[in-house]
């Protein structure tokens, strides 16, 4: 599952995203590897304090972040936000969240794209698209294989920030006052 849906009303989209059953499950790997080894060695206390605390960091490192997407029409903001424990951990938790705040009526596009993912092949996550040309990721991996998922999670964003309608013919009218007004300006042919 790309992001799941936490609240949705008319001027609120709330969406999260936890560790996946892969994450997880490298996590308990690595972090049992330290527990056997610190159990089976011969070796003093310290020695068998130092497998299980350097297996729980590169557990901990290899574990996915925690993510949410808060649009907020009301406020007319977007709030991306990350947990990292391996961040929080070695910053003795004065860091590890991370907080990106945008414009919502700055967003322009929500495309889906595909990254790399070395060893596994190729993943899929929602880029947002600024007026000023600037993109950022929705979340910061990718996930592997379901496109379907994270179009899904596109859509509605798109659908909610209403970027799918057409434009009215108020719309075109203020374009063609621009155009008229270049008009007006003498053509020089060369």
């Amino acid at each position: 599952m790309y992001m799941l849906v936490e609240k949705r009303t008319n001027s609120h989209l709330h969406l999260k995203r936890s560790p996946g059953i892969r994450s997880w499950s490298v996590c308990v790997g690595i972090a049992s590897i330290g527990l056997a080894a610190a159990y089976y060695s011969a070796d003093s206390l310290a020695w068998k304090l130092f497998y299980m605390a350097g297996c729980f960091f590169v557990a901990a490192q290899n574990l996915e972040q925690w993510e949410e997407a808060v649009f907020d029409k009301n406020k007319g903001t977007i709030c991306l936000k990350t947990f990292n424990l391996y961040k929080k951990i070695l910053t003795l938790s004065k860091g590890g969240n991370e907080q990106v705040v945008a414009v919502l009526s700055e967003i322009r596009d929500v495309n889906v794209e595909e990254e790399a993912v070395r060893y596994f092949g190729k993943g899929h996550l929602v880029v947002l698209r600024f007026v000023t040309g600037f993109s950022h990721p929705l979340t910061q991996s990718a996930v592997l294989g379901c496109r379907s998922d994270v179009e899904a999670v596109a859509k509605l964003i798109t659908s909610f920030l209403e970027l799918d309608r057409v434009e009215t013919p108020q719309d075109f009218s203020q374009s063609s006052e621009t155009e008229a007004s270049d008009a007006d300006e003498p053509q020089v042919k060369y």
